[in-house]
């Protein structure tokens, strides 16, 4: 079956799909047919699926993406385009998992998509990596600067894990890798980061 809905707007805090209405959305209609058909599917997600999961998890999804670009407005656009292409491709889910972990998979590449056009963003600067005065700030400038410096699967995990609160399988599906080797990069990440923290300048 084609594919429903054919456009697609994005809008900070808000998007747009024709045949959809979200928050800050223009009326759009949908025959009832078609809606009808998209819900009885036995495979690929509803556009009600997709929007519940959107509602629900949004300010997690935008905290990871936000996290991962190293910019809050970057980050919020990669939610943005990770979620329009959820509705664009909703008819490849297969059901094999849970559709919020096939989301964050596509949110977390939108976010690495976003990063990769900011190369810079996480990169150690002269302003944070230099010697600090012990404040809050200063202290959290020195954890960026050391989650900057974890291996890419690691700080990934660690985004997912503190800043979404997913469970080990859904981290697992997100990032493709086995259950078991969540842990066991979790557990490398804590490590790593304890260490870095260590040889980041005060």
């Amino acid at each position: 079956m084609q594919a429903i809905i054919r456009t697609y707007v994005l809008h900070e805090h808000t998007f747009a799909v024709k045949g959809l209405r979200w928050p800050g959305m223009k009326k759009a209609h949908t025959p009832d047919r078609h809606i009808k058909r998209m819900e009885s599917s036995s495979e690929g997600a509803s556009l009600s699926e997709i929007e519940r999961v959107y509602k629900d998890r949004l300010p997690h999804f935008r905290r990871v993406a936000t996290a991962i670009v190293g910019n809050r407005d970057a980050g919020c656009d990669a939610v943005q385009e990770g979620f329009a292409t959820a509705v664009r491709k909703r008819e490849s889910f297969r059901r094999e998992g849970s559709l919020e972990a096939w989301i964050w998979r596509i949110v977390v590449n939108a976010a690495r998509d976003q990063l990769g056009r900011r190369r810079d963003a996480l990169e150690p600067s002269p302003d944070n990596s230099a010697s600090t005065n012990g404040t809050q700030d200063d202290e959290s400038a020195r954890v960026r600067v050391a989650l900057s410096l974890l291996p890419e699967r690691q700080r990934l995990a660690l985004f997912l894990r503190y800043y979404a609160d997913l469970d080990y399988r859904t981290i697992s599906d997100a990032l493709e890798i086995a259950v078991g080797t969540v842990g066991v990069t979790l557990h490398s990440a804590h490590a790593n980061l304890r260490r870095l923290l260590e040889e980041v300048p005060r």
